[in-house]
């Protein structure tokens, strides 16, 4: 397939039935929140700490970032023509907080007042030191109210729709095909085109998101032309699957974008609501059985490091062996509670990729001292005879993943645990983990350079019981929660960087998740009419990289 010019498609697995991102309800498109809204500040992925005017003309705070005041630019507008007031922005804050998805809510639940100060500015002050929260509020979406004003005919906000959402971002949504296929296209007139934050990007007319059932099926896609850009997520298919026509008489070109990010934390997370991984004996005990060197060279050719904690691969991960300094002293309050090697230094299990006997047995004495000892018949039970029964929940497509889950469920059951995998489509995916219904399912939690509120999400407490948060885990670590004020309320970056280093050493030894591989480098495979700068991000191919900066060029 021949693409017209200045245009884009990518793929996605899954599906989508909704197009309002900003609502726990429904499933929306990642690119309706990436391109067709605009908040008042807007990142630059060179500087992990840095934001800079968007809607917002002028920003001010104090030392204490007890307040922000945001004054409004002249001129800004939405998609359909109409001006962005003072009234839509503070509407879009009062809104998402109280009504949107629960990752908006944390910060919210921090303002204290929220008023105008001026037809264009606007004040909203704090009710605690947090130093992240102007960049948090800078960052919100704003939308235009009147779309949502259902006594002049406009439908409610928290509805599910596959009605565009109105924003003031360079793209509107052009084309729908529900579940299928997206196409935005670029506003063609866009207040922010001399906008020095935003010289240089949005270049292409039209971006497609096409979606498949599995990524098989869409690598094929690619391989047809029918993709613009493949991101390849294996390095030994990278080697060894790219010599396919259009590779080898150059009409597309394999990409390799390196990167300075956090590793993140890719794996099978275990739901601790659920009472048989309540004891950390029996988390680290399936951590053990999990073969990961086995794995990883069926799967990857052996090529991928393992991901050893939740910030490696940056400055803000753990450092090996025992904590030391400000780290130490961060993580003393809570001795008693902490789990084995928080303090101490804890280390993931390691095989020789041949065999996991050693690991497996190490893991079998561990479901012994939990309580878990095999019958007749060779099923683990409880104390009130109980089998060990447990299910991981995966996202149908997922073809890399079902692979590691077969091994890993053929070790479960030499332990005597009842293992199996259940696969759903992405609208059962959604609504099942938003309300933790699940024993243990695969995902990843990206970290950039400059964590911050959204770790409360991830980690916090209040997640335990808050439906959408993302603490899927079930974390509820007092040390988890002390951490993460620490961070946010630091203000040098040793202190920032001691309370990040000393988190990761609390969820590493929580185990709280089974770690998979990342990789330094990003894998591309893109048409030859697409091109990018030549300098490049710190972040590599991360959100800001591609398709923002991305243009084309016979």
């Amino acid at each position: 397939m021949r693409h017209r010019a200045d245009e884009i498609v990518l793929a996605e697995v899954g599906g989508f039935d909704s197009l309002n991102p900003f609502i726990l309800r429904g499933s929306a498109p990642w690119g309706v929140n990436l391109l067709t809204v605009q908040s008042l500040l807007g990142r630059s992925y060179d500087e992990p700490f840095a934001l800079y005017g968007a809607l917002a003309e002028t920003v001010e705070t104090d030392s204490a970032r007890s307040y922000v005041d945001f004054t409004l630019r002249d001129g800004i507008r939405f998609s359909d023509g109409s001006p962005v007031t003072l009234d839509d922005v503070m509407w879009s804050f009062e809104t998402m907080g109280l009504e949107g998805h629960p990752r908006y809510r944390n910060a919210w639940t921090k303002v204290a007042t929220m008023e105008a100060t001026g037809p264009r500015t606007l004040r909203l002050t704090f009710t605690e030191p947090d130093r992240e929260m102007p960049l948090i509020l800078g960052l919100r979406p704003i939308v235009q109210r009147a779309q949502f004003d259902v006594t002049a005919g406009g439908r409610s906000f928290a509805d599910s729709s596959l009605q565009p959402v109105i924003g003031s971002g360079p793209y509107v949504v052009s084309r729908v095909d529900p579940g299928r296929s997206i196409t935005f296209e670029r506003v063609a007139d866009w207040w922010g085109n001399d906008l020095p934050l935003f010289r240089g990007q949005y270049n292409l007319q039209e971006i497609r998101y096409e979606y498949y059932s599995d990524l098989s099926v869409a690598f094929e896609g690619f391989k047809a032309g029918v993709i613009s850009v493949w991101r390849e997520p294996n390095a030994a298919r990278w080697r060894d699957s790219y010599d396919f026509p259009a590779m080898t008489d150059g009409r597309m070109q394999q990409i390799e974008i390196p990167h300075e990010r956090p590793s993140g934390m890719s794996g099978f997370y275990f739901n601790t609501r659920r009472p048989i991984f309540a004891d950390w004996r029996v988390r680290q005990a399936l951590i053990s059985a999990f073969d990961f060197e086995q794995i990883n060279t069926t799967i990857n050719d052996g090529a991928e490091p393992r991901i050893t904690s939740y910030f490696g691969n940056s400055v803000l991960g753990l450092q090996p062996g025992p904590a030391e300094g400000r780290v130490a002293a961060l993580l003393a309050p809570y001795a008693d509670s902490l789990p084995p090697g928080a303090i101490d230094g804890y280390t993931l299990p390691v095989s020789d990729g041949r065999s996991n006997r050693r690991n497996l047995r190490a893991a079998a004495r561990l479901l012994n001292d939990a309580g878990w000892h095999a019958d007749a018949q060779g099923v683990l039970r409880n104390e009130q005879g109980q089998a060990f029964d447990l299910e991981i929940l995966l996202l149908q497509g997922q073809t890399e993943i079902q692979t590691a889950a077969a091994s890993f469920i053929g070790a479960l059951h030499n332990l005597g645990i009842n293992a199996r995998v259940s696969l759903i489509d992405s609208a059962q995916y959604v609504q099942r983990t938003n309300e933790y219904n699940f024993d243990m399912t695969y995902t990843q939690r990206l970290m950039s350079l400059s964590p911050g509120n959204e770790q409360v999400l991830y980690w916090g407490s209040q997640g335990v019981t808050q439906p959408g948060s993302r603490n899927w885990a079930g974390v509820d670590q007092p040390a988890v929660d002390a951490l993460i004020e620490t961070m946010l309320s630091s203000q040098t970056t040793e202190d920032f960087t001691a309370a990040v280093r000393a988190l990761d050493r609390v969820l590493m030894a929580g185990r709280y998740a089974i770690p998979f591989w990342f990789s330094p480098v990003s894998r591309l495979a893109a048409s030859r009419t697409l091109h990018f700068p030549q300098h490049l991000p710190i972040y590599g191919d991360w959100t800001g990289f591609m398709p923002e900066v991305w243009w084309y060029q016979e």
